[in-house]
């Protein structure tokens, strides 16, 4: 049985004249017309998860916390977590590749619910991720390689998201990337502040792609995305040196 569509009460004027019909206002039609779109909108959504359609959960499915502006925490908007997460997946060429997320939870969130399978680790300062279990490490970038020793040299895909634009956190988050990642073999991806390309080129040979992360929050600050690899047509490739 299809669900039925609620009514609204008590939105009738013009009673003053039993023998007429009660009829609606201008506006209240308008408000009418509004709710039941909505709730036909709601309907089709509903029915269209039911169905299993659709490749990607819309950003009202995939499960976020709230952000803690005081950590510098600012999640990406839906079209980037998607955009990352093909990425992500795309290099995961085996299933045994382990990918590890730095201070990047929106992303971790978006990989887990597109295939809940995939081997990723979330390293984060923010101890509310305590909730994914055995997925969560306690990560504090000023001590970029007090980590569990078995992490060590174990990731195939490294994603870091530094908290903060400073030469200083760049550093020592590139520290935790050199300890994660596996020698010789690993894609690295880097998402910050334009003004650390000179510095992501320096310390990880990174190149900036032409794709623009944005946040849910837009932030002023210009994104980019830097990879120690081509990415040919994804990410809108490599951007072309000046």
């Amino acid at each position: 049985m299809e669900p039925q569509l609620p009514t609204i009460k008590n939105v009738f004027v013009n009673e003053t004249d039993d023998d007429d019909p009660p009829a609606l206002s201008s506006h209240a039609l308008a408000a009418l017309k509004e709710f039941l779109e909505e709730q036909r909108q709601s309907l089709a959504n509903h029915e269209t998860a039911e169905n299993g359609e659709g490749t990607l959960e819309p950003e009202s499915e995939v499960a976020l916390v709230t952000e803690d502006w005081r950590l510098s925490q600012f999640w990406y908007d839906p079209e980037t977590a998607r955009t990352l997460s093909q990425e992500v997946l795309s290099l995961c060429s085996h299933s045994n590749y382990k990918v590890a997320c730095i201070a990047c939870p929106t992303l971790y969130a978006y990989l887990k619910k597109i295939d809940p399978n995939i081997s990723v680790q979330l390293l984060e300062y923010d101890k509310r991720f305590e909730q994914h279990g055995s997925d969560f490490t306690f990560y504090d970038y000023n001590q970029p390689e007090d980590l569990p020793l078995e992490l060590k040299h174990t990731y195939q895909v490294v994603i870091a998201d530094p908290p903060y634009l400073s030469k200083e956190c760049l550093e020592k988050v590139t520290q935790t990337i050199s300890f994660l990642a596996q020698p010789q073999e690993s894609h690295l991806l880097l998402l910050t502040g334009e003004v650390q390309r000179d510095k992501a080129a320096e310390l990880l040979g990174l190149r900036a792609c032409n794709f623009r992360p944005r946040h849910s929050s837009k932030l002023g600050n210009e994104f980019r995305v830097f990879t120690n690899y081509d990415p040919g047509e994804r990410l809108g490739g490599w951007e072309q040196e000046q």
